[in-house]
């Protein structure tokens, strides 16, 4: 478990990534009062949260953007399984330092998260979405970024700011997603269901049949819960497969590209590209020299 621990003006950054062979939990605790955000890229790992003899759990957390005010009563816990890499990255502020922020960012604030700025319990949920294209986008930019010193601190804290910005403008939208209990569950199912035969996935059609929901209510509530369409899941999935391959294994790019379902090279290196802005040859390379 690696945690780059990062003050970009009123905030602490914790960017945290870890790739284990077994089962651990990484436990944390906040010091004084505190408002949080916590973006998942990767990792599927199990939350809990206790507090005032209580016990929380968030699981399914691939995708997930939450925010939450927690005080040094609380505990967080994080259970990594094994070959699930996790990659997250939480955003702190103590309250009292939003008086510090620019008038319109602290009435952003004050406007979508007052029962997170007026706390009356030592732990309070607050809003939590699935994180649209443009948020993955920028985690995987954190993530991906060769950049060092004072130049990796100007694009980071960059990319926190897109990242709390497109945050807020989902809670400003005041989209709210009611799924059944039991037609979440399919929706779980169908995510994991893609995201384990990624190389050759199921049609809708037989997606549908597997999970017990139309082909319609799978398509739309997929995208509404998820924030994306089953096939462009199965597409991120494909280069998020390719990305491990090419970073932790001895394949090559057309072997990499070959296993996780692409034919043609040049349309794997193209979407690979648009992805995480980098060749898959260049991953590669990375991989080679800090080998070697």
């Amino acid at each position: 478990m690696t945690t780059d621990i990062i003050e970009l003006n009123n905030f602490i950054v914790l960017i945290e990534q870890s790739n284990t062979s077994k089962t651990f939990v990484q436990k944390c605790e906040i010091e004084g009062d505190a408002v949080g955000f916590a973006f998942y890229g990767s990792g599927n790992v199990e939350l809990e949260i206790k507090h005032n003899n209580q016990t929380k759990y968030l699981t399914n957390t691939t995708g997930l953007a939450i925010c939450f005010f927690g005080n040094q009563k609380v505990e967080f816990a994080h259970k990594i399984e094994p070959h699930k890499p996790l990659q997250s990255i939480s955003i702190f502020t103590k309250p009292e330092k939003l008086h510090y922020l620019p008038q319109a960012e602290k009435e952003i604030f004050e406007n979508h998260l007052p029962e997170l700025l007026n706390p009356k319990e030592h732990f309070v949920e607050g809003p939590s979405f699935y994180m649209t294209l443009d948020m993955q986008l920028a985690v995987q930019k954190i993530f991906n970024t060769t950049y060092t010193g004072n130049t990796r601190l100007l694009f980071l804290k960059s990319q926190i700011n897109e990242l709390l910005a497109h945050f807020f403008a989902l809670l400003a939208t005041g989209t709210k997603i009611d799924f059944s209990e039991i037609d979440k569950n399919k929706l779980y199912k169908a995510k994991e269901i893609v995201t384990n035969s990624y190389s050759k996935p199921p049609s809708i059609t037989q997606l549908s049949q597997m999970v017990g929901l139309n082909s319609n209510k799978l398509k739309k509530n997929f995208k509404e819960l998820f924030g994306i369409p089953v096939f462009k899941y199965v597409q991120e999935e494909r280069l998020h497969k390719a990305y491990e391959l090419l970073r932790e294994s001895e394949k090559t790019v057309q072997e990499s590209a070959w296993e996780v379902g692409y034919e043609s090279l040049s349309s794997f290196s193209n979407a690979f590209h648009k992805k995480f802005g980098m060749r898959p040859n260049e991953v590669r390379q990375q991989f080679l020299s800090n080998k070697s």
